[in-house]
This record gives structure tokens, sequence and C-alpha cells, in this order.
């Protein structure tokens, strides 16, 4: 599966998810913005969500995201 896919997976369960409180959320979407518009590697991504909330490591592994 493609990183975009993914991207596009988080972001529909950040918008679902009640474990994040709205600041989050938007922190979480900021981010990943920045990841899309510079085009960085998806490990990156993933590591700035989780400082974000440890509810991302629940969901990549939700997703199957390694």
């Amino acid at each position: 599966m493609s990183s975009h896919k993914h991207v596009e997976m988080i972001r529909e369960s950040i918008k679902k998810t009640s474990k994040l409180d709205e600041s989050q959320k938007s922190d979480s979407m900021k981010r990943i913005e920045e990841w899309v518009l510079e085009d960085r590697a998806f490990g990156t991504l993933k590591e700035e969500l989780i400082n974000v909330s440890i509810f991302f490591e629940e969901l990549f592994s939700e997703l199957g995201i390694k």
C-alpha cells in the first residue's frame, strides 16, 4: 500500500476518533499537511504523530502500518 493511501486512512481515523482532543487532531492534521507538501519519508511522519499521542501507535497497528 502506498504512503498516500496510508495518509488518507490516518486522516479519516483522526477525524473519527474520540481518543484525541481537538488540539491533538489539529496538530496531527497540520503535521500531515506539512509532510505531504515537503514529501518527506513516511517514517518521519509516523514518528511525529506518535509524539503527538500514543494513540497513533495503536492506530498504525490497527491499519497494518509498520
